[in-house]
């Protein structure tokens, strides 16, 4: 998976409308980048943004509804978190949203929106909230709780990632790495190393029942 955009709406400290492209020369030139700033400047803000899009919640924020929102700028009456990112599935566009009222900010909170669409075409592949996420699980291969300790790790997350269980952290490095292709050598190996094994105990048994003949048997059962 590979971010290609990230773009968002009066979110926490930053209010107003921000745009990163992460295909630019200042992000792409040297392979590797830092987030950095004082407290409170709204660098996790931007991690929220992501993650907001894809899944509608935040490490941060377990929560968004109808009813709650704490994410939105104060004084303002709507917000949204958009990500374009590129997997094997071709390039995908999630667009998280929610408004007050008449976008006014004394308005009554509506109900979240969720859009997943093709970004060359502009399909729209998925809308309902209720079949989001799932779709989002299967172009992206990560559920909520992989991709925050792997691709968006918060506060915190870091020393979580590493006190993991080893079952925990293969299935999560091997995708990282695109390592998948040796895990699956391995099993084909050991399967073929089984197989070879237990043919190998059934020759060794019906050789053991054999029973040679001595060189005088031998030459007796010879003779016409």
């Amino acid at each position: 998976m590979r971010i290609l955009e990230l773009g968002f709406k009066n979110l926490n400290s930053l209010a107003g409308e921000w745009k990163i492209n992460f295909n630019h020369t200042s992000f792409t030139s040297d392979g590797i980048f830092a987030i950095i700033g004082p407290t409170g400047a709204g660098k996790t803000t931007i991690l929220d943004a992501l993650c907001l899009a894809l899944y509608g919640r935040t490490p941060r924020l377990k929560s968004i509804s109808k009813t709650e929102n704490e994410i939105m700028s104060r004084h303002t009456g709507e917000c949204y978190a958009e990500v374009t990112f590129e997997t094997q599935a071709g390039r995908v566009r999630c667009r998280w949203s929610q408004r007050r009222a008449r976008s006014r900010p004394g308005g009554d909170l509506q109900p979240p929106r969720r859009e997943c669409a093709n970004a060359i075409t502009n399909e729209v592949l998925e809308s309902k909230l209720d079949g989001f996420t799932a779709r989002v699980e299967e172009l992206t291969g990560m559920d909520y709780a992989r991709f925050t300790r792997s691709m968006l790790l918060a506060q915190g997350g870091f020393t979580a990632f590493l006190n993991a269980s080893p079952d925990e952290r293969a299935p999560i490095l091997e995708q990282l790495t695109g390592m998948e292709i040796y895990s699956d050598i391995s099993k084909t190996v050991h399967a073929r190393t089984v197989a070879e094994r237990s043919q190998l105990e059934r020759l060794e048994a019906e050789l053991a029942g054999l029973h040679l003949l001595d060189e005088a048997a031998g030459s007796r059962s010879r003779r016409p």
